[in-house]
């Protein structure tokens, strides 16, 4: 009876192995192989790549960053002019949920529906923005302590709703 060769991992010359890729026949050790559904595979050969979906290219993120931007000037004054024929605390909330789906909604079907946690961070940081807007654009700040709790619950939701369009 002949003993089995031993091989050497290609990718970690100093750990033995009887592993080998099942299509190019390469040796592997346990670190270096993937199991696919049809054996053990190198990494190059398994072809490990992200989804199509979280593939995102600098084009995407700037005009991501570009839809974020704009929207969020656009709906911090809309939130503004909502918030002074509308000023029921309660009723923050509400537009502050709004404000998030919209800008991770259009900022979403800017960038054809790509996720990502860098995208995520744009909606979040748009959502904050647009907030700015409104407070700066209609003077309406205010050191009430329920106010701000409101405001920072209206933020917080806001950029749930849009963290979840988005990542």
């Amino acid at each position: 009876m002949t003993e089995p060769e031993t091989l050497r991992c290609a990718t970690h010359p100093d750990v033995e192995t009887s592993l080998r890729c099942g299509k190019c026949g390469k040796p592997i050790c346990p670190k270096c192989m993937v199991q696919t559904p049809v054996g053990a595979r190198c990494r190059e050969c398994a072809r490990l790549y992200k989804l199509p979906t979280y593939r995102v290219s600098s084009v995407y993120y700037l005009r991501a960053a570009g839809t974020g931007l704009v929207m969020a000037i656009v709906i911090g004054i809309v939130w503004g002019i909502i918030e002074s024929f509308l000023p029921f605390r309660f009723f923050t909330l509400i537009i502050g949920a709004g404000v998030g789906y919209a800008i991770g909604e259009v900022v979403s079907r800017s960038v054809n529906r790509k996720r990502g946690i860098w995208l995520a961070i744009t909606g979040s940081l748009a959502v904050v923005i647009a907030y700015l807007v409104n407070i700066f654009t209609f003077g309406s700040v205010s050191l009430s302590p329920l106010r701000i709790i409101f405001d920072l619950v209206s933020i917080g939701i806001g950029i749930y709703m849009a963290v979840n369009r988005l990542r």
